[in-house]
């Protein structure tokens, strides 16, 4: 019997069970009340080497029976909401809708202001976030313009000004409550003036953005589990654009007049770049990319994962 095996099933079939009966609303479950039993992995895997480099059938049962025990014990203390210290977070003009005590229908605004000398300096907007549902579309006065719908996990918002640079930094914070299947909604909006360089950080979450109003220079997204929507437009010479995932659904849009090259590293991933011409492997271009006045680059590097160009 290969108690390994049998170990990882286990635990898989609980967490996955557990995400379960939360996206159904069975159940409310806190994962950060669960971490401090994290020794007993180390217990149970002391045992488990110590039977197993002589083949023992009852080390075999005892670290199964540990196991299963241990998980019985965290079902019944993670859906016990734990207590956590109260903090303040800096919130670069932050408006709250409704009272923030209720998590369950508060909307919270955030923006940094436009200044006149913002138009000629290049801006990093650092995005990160988990368990999200992030939307941009369309323009603001201000720098940039957020508003969170159930703020459940609390996000801020900092600005850090030099002479030629602008660095936005829009974070999620760690949960107040649970860490649950319910996702939090942040819409955005950003000045379509200065040059944008987007660097986005999430694990599980969806990312819809329209970019083609943007001077886009660079957009590097990091990720898990996601599902991420690109629309991207051709108001720079070039862009380029970084995918790194595990597991997620990438789609990207990009303009027919702009000239666009595709570099994958993708493994057992689906590839679909409708109208793009194989050069080499790994390498995918527009018909039009060596003439086209204006480029992005692309760079897909993912595990398991769905990748999809389109020209419109």
């Amino acid at each position: 019997m290969r108690i390994d095996r049998i170990i990882w099933g286990v635990l898989l079939l609980f967490i996955g069970t557990i995400f379960l009966l939360e996206n159904f609303d069975i159940i409310d479950f806190y994962w950060s009340a669960i971490w401090r039993f994290w020794p007993v992995l180390l217990i149970i895997l002391g045992i488990n080497f110590l039977f197993n480099s002589k083949n023992s059938q009852t080390g075999n049962i005892i670290s199964l029976g540990i196991l299963i025990v241990t998980l019985s014990v965290l079902f019944v203390f993670g859906q016990k909401e734990p207590k956590t210290e109260d903090r303040d977070d800096f919130e670069l003009n932050m408006d709250v809708d409704d009272d923030p005590e209720i998590d369950t229908n508060t909307r919270v605004n955030f923006s940094a202001p436009f200044l006149s000398t913002d138009s000629t300096k290049k801006t990093i907007l650092n995005l990160t976030g988990g368990g999200v549902s992030f939307n941009l579309n369309g323009n603001t006065d201000s720098l940039i313009f957020a508003t969170v719908e159930k703020n459940k996990s609390g996000f801020a918002l900092t600005k850090l000004s030099t002479d030629g640079l602008n660095t936005l930094s829009f974070k999620m914070q760690k949960s107040r409550s649970r860490w649950s299947g319910k996702s939090n909604n942040v819409n955005l909006k950003l000045n379509t003036f200065p040059i944008w360089e987007m660097n986005l950080k999430m694990g599980a979450g969806e990312i819809d953005f329209d970019l083609s109003p943007y001077k886009l220079r660079t957009l590097n997204f990091d990720g898990g589990a996601a599902s991420v929507t690109l629309k991207l437009g051709s108001l720079l010479p070039v862009t380029d654009v970084n995918v790194k995932t595990g597991m997620a659904d990438i789609n990207v849009e990009v303009p027919t007049e702009v000239g666009c090259r595709i570099k994958t590293k993708t493994g057992l991933s689906n590839k679909d770049f409708n109208g793009f011409i194989q050069t080499s492997e790994g390498f995918y271009e527009t018909p039009n990319y060596k003439t086209a006045a204006k480029k992005i680059l692309i760079n897909f590097d993912g595990g398991l994962s769905n990748f999809e160009v389109n020209r419109y």
